[in-house]
């Protein structure tokens, strides 16, 4: 395999150089995405990086400039000379189609450097280090540069640096000046000062309290209203019935109504506005029903270079799998602890939020009151250390009736029964204040909302 010549296309090399010659303002089409060493034949390389060259300095680009270029550079004669350059353009005396043949060599230069990453990764398993985890990890950077276009290199010049940070579309510039990213309901926004990047936030609750319904609130919220970037690891539920939670709770119509299509007209213009406004959302699910962290961090990683990535939403960190020697059936605090602590790292890696959905047990069922704490986390091994914040998610109602209520309670009214009100207990707060907030839950809609907000629309 490795004494056959890699992918490359000459052709394809001189018909791009050819095109330059003939129409300088091709090169407009075309210096974005390729550099000269994705040229297979070195001295073409050197003839497109002429080009750029002189396009910097903003100078005419045809043969004679591109060859003066080359000679100051002394690089003329092993290029080709001035025969070679006129030879292009006699063979291909038109920039038609350049785009095109500038996609072949650069593909071409992609499987080139996936070959070199396939040698490098090979020879780290040759060497079989003790830590696995650092292979998997650095195997994933080599690949993570191909998809992203980054070179295989060990030193940046500032220059270029600087260039990058300069040409920095508006949009990717003020993502980068948000501090945090707002939850959308309002008091916890108060509480928290919105999601920090890099921290890692874990919603704990008992099953059908609603921690889907919850994050799914968290991600609409950001994306509709933050422009934020979220990516959705659903390991329970798959993507079509969060889109269908996420549709009901937009347009308040019955779920079940909306996937049996029974919606009424009035309604089903409701659902037309609300598909407007959560197609134009910047949410992507991941619904793969069993997913190991290493899996899961090589998604977001890719996500993150392909369209950027603000906000990482996970449900739920028990269904998740630990990698190679963390995965241990007998010992599942560990490798829930090797989980929190490779999410923990992946928030501080790709600087985003991640929130952990988790499991709580059946302790909280068997005290009174029945208010989640910490010790209630699943396997909780070091979840509770590595998380900068911890949110409890309870609906009294789930546990005590109407009239068991008014029993605990003599001196409320029964119009006081919290129906429909879910506490959000902020259990941990690592850089910040902790506390207990309210928040209204739709159940039919599968929705959350600031009470004042539905107390304003009811008035």
């Amino acid at each position: 395999m490795f004494e056959r010549l890699p992918p490359h296309d000459l052709e394809a090399e001189e018909a791009v150089l050819a095109a330059l010659l003939v129409d300088p303002e091709a090169i407009y089409r075309v210096a974005s995405f390729l550099k000269p060493s994705d040229f297979f034949r070195e001295s073409n390389g050197w003839i497109y990086e002429a080009c750029l060259d002189l396009w910097a300095r903003d100078e005419g680009i045809n043969q004679v400039t591109v060859a003066h270029e080359l000679a100051r550079k002394g690089r003329l004669e092993a290029a080709g000379g001035y025969l070679y350059l006129s030879e292009l353009v006699q063979r291909l005396p038109t920039s038609a189609g350049i785009e095109h043949f500038a996609h072949i060599v650069k593909r071409d230069a992609t499987y080139r450097g996936l070959i070199g990453a396939a040698a490098a990764i090979m020879q780290m398993a040759y060497e079989a280090p003790p830590d696995l985890d650092t292979v998997f990890r650095r195997s994933e950077e080599l690949i993570g540069r191909l998809r992203t276009g980054e070179s295989f290199r060990d030193f940046v010049h500032i220059r270029e640096v600087l260039q990058s940070y300069l040409e920095e579309d508006a949009e990717a510039a003020e993502r980068r000046r948000l501090d945090a990213i707002r939850t959308g309901f309002r008091d916890l926004d108060v509480l928290l000062g919105g999601l920090k990047r890099s921290d890692l936030i874990v919603v704990g609750a008992r099953p059908s309290v609603g921690k889907s319904s919850f994050a799914l609130g968290i991600a609409r919220n950001a994306a509709v209203n933050e422009r934020a970037n979220v990516a959705f690891f659903s390991l329970e539920m798959s993507a079509e019935q969060l889109a269908i939670r996420l549709l009901s709770a937009e347009s308040n119509v019955d779920s079940t109504r909306l996937r049996l299509g029974q919606q009424t007209e009035l309604e089903e213009r409701r659902i037309i506005r609300a598909t407007g406004v959560l197609a134009e959302a910047n949410i992507w699910f991941d619904d793969s029903p069993v997913l190991s962290v290493a899996e899961l961090r090589s998604k977001a990683r890719r996500l993150a270079g392909e369209h950027g990535l603000d906000l990482i939403i996970i449900d739920y960190l028990q269904l998740l799998q630990a990698d190679g020697v963390y995965r241990s059936r007998e010992n599942r605090v560990q490798e829930i602890s090797y989980i929190s602590r490779t999410l923990k790292s992946l928030a501080r890696e790709l600087d985003v939020p991640v929130i952990a959905l988790a499991q709580l047990s059946r302790a909280i069922e068997s005290r009174h009151p029945r208010i989640p704490m910490l010790s209630d986390l699943r396997d909780s091994g070091s979840i509770e250390q590595d998380a900068d914040i911890v949110i409890f998610l309870n609906r009294e109602e789930l546990y005590v009736t109407p009239e068991q209520w008014a029993m605990q309670h003599p001196d409320l009214p029964e119009s006081a029964y919290p129906k429909g009100i879910a506490q959000v207990i902020v259990a941990k707060h690592r850089n910040g204040p902790i506390g207990t907030i309210e928040l209204r839950f739709k159940e039919r809609f599968a929705k959350f909302e600031d009470v004042a907000l539905v107390e304003e629309e009811s008035a």
